[in-house]
């Protein structure tokens, strides 16, 4: 027999939970029938494997409601007793919203209100189509709130609910293979985004540096700051932001090459990550000389105190001492703003002023400035 789409909500059983049910059923017989809809399968495939495979007869019986109606038949029954992680159900959402937009009466009467020059709410002008759950069920204000209860519904958060949505559209393969286990949602995610922006990173500059100022992307390995829907606060991983590098990936990049035999670098680290950044200092080829600390004022959570301060090292390659003899406070207080990573342009004055002549390269920079060659994938 052909399985019915709205049955593919849910994936196959596979491997052991397969051997499992089969086991089962040659042991106990088949138990529940399987649930028929337009002559296909619509609940029950694994059984129906597990059956021809065992020749066992198969039992059916009818579904005689709407299509809408079997979609969240299909859901009722199927997602408590599948043991789904929060990716899977939310790719089983995404399709049983797929189904929904498919399925529901309410599209052809949107359409036809589309035709009729009218939104799809029914008032006067084109507007915004809206999600054919919303318009399905009465008090639902907003998509955000929608997202919230398609989440609870599936035992998932809202973050997970959208991802899957993207993902069922755009790429249904990286769809099926977190419905399948190999890959969470979240690793989805870094993968597309680490995909998408490397394809704007360009290779380093070519000529010669005396000035090098970077904010490398460290790679700390948490999930610090996640609030209970699982959505990232604004100060949470530096991964949930933007794809991080591992230490060596950092040491590897061949700054040795584009640095004049005598050069400064200044490398942002946290204290996390302070040990960690001498390995890149010297795989860059320089030596640490001193340091600015960043007092942030606003406090950041951290594993052993509460965090308010950044490192700004000073490194120095041959004879590189500043050309102005001044000395600034080695404790910059400024309060940090609202985007994640952002540094105050306080110290690029501080460099500027210090060093008053030779090119001047930004690595991992999000933005040009007059006077700096900027490298980073977000420019």
């Amino acid at each position: 027999m052909e399985y019915h789409p709205i049955a593919s909500i849910f994936p196959l059983l596979e491997g052991q939970e397969f051997e499992d049910l089969k086991a089962n059923i040659q042991r106990n017989g088949l138990i529940e029938s399987v649930t028929v809809f337009e002559g296909k399968i619509l609940d029950g495939r694994n059984r129906h494997r597990a059956c021809t495979e065992l020749g066992i007869n198969l039992e059916t019986r009818k579904f005689t409601g709407t299509a809408l109606e079997a979609v969240e038949r299909v859901w009722s029954l199927n997602r408590v007793r599948r043991h789904l992680n929060p990716s899977q159900a939310a790719i089983a959402e995404a399709r049983r919203e797929q189904m929904h937009a498919i399925y529901a009466p309410v599209r052809e009467a949107a359409k036809e209100r589309e035709k009729a020059g009218k939104g799809s709410d029914g008032s006067g002008g084109r507007g915004r189509t809206k999600n054919p759950r919303q318009l399905i069920a009465e008090g639902l204000p907003d998509e955000r709130k929608t997202d919230a209860i398609r989440a609870a519904a599936a035992g998932t958060n809202r973050e997970y609910v959208r991802q899957a949505d993207r993902l069922v559209r755009e790429k249904p393969d990286l769809a099926a293979a977190v419905e399948r286990g190999e890959k969470t949602l979240s690793q989805v995610a870094r993968e597309m985004r680490k995909e998408e922006l490397s394809k704007n990173v360009s290779p380093l500059p070519s000529g010669k540096y005396r000035v090098i100022y970077a904010d490398p992307p460290w790679q700390y390995g948490d999930t610090m700051n996640i609030s209970k829907d699982g959505l990232s606060e604004d100060w949470g991983a530096a991964k949930k932001h933007y794809p991080t590098m591992a230490i060596k990936e950092i040491c590897a990049m061949p700054i040795v090459n584009i640095v004049e035999e005598n050069a400064v670098l200044f490398l942002w680290t946290t204290s996390p990550m302070l040990e960690s950044s001498f390995q890149v200092v010297k795989a860059w080829g320089f030596k640490y000389k001193t340091s600015f600390v960043w007092d942030k004022v606003k406090h950041g959570m951290g594993h052993y105190n509460s965090v308010r301060h950044e490192f700004l090292l000073v490194c120095t390659r041959g004879s590189c001492t500043p050309d102005l003899n001044k000395l600034f406070d080695s404790v910059q207080t400024i309060e940090r703003s609202k985007k994640h990573s952002e540094k105050p342009e306080e110290f690029r004055i501080i460099i500027e002023t210090l060093y008053t002549h030779g090119k001047k390269l930004e690595l991992f920079g999000r933005k040009e400035h007059k006077g700096w060659t900027t490298h980073g994938n977000e420019i």
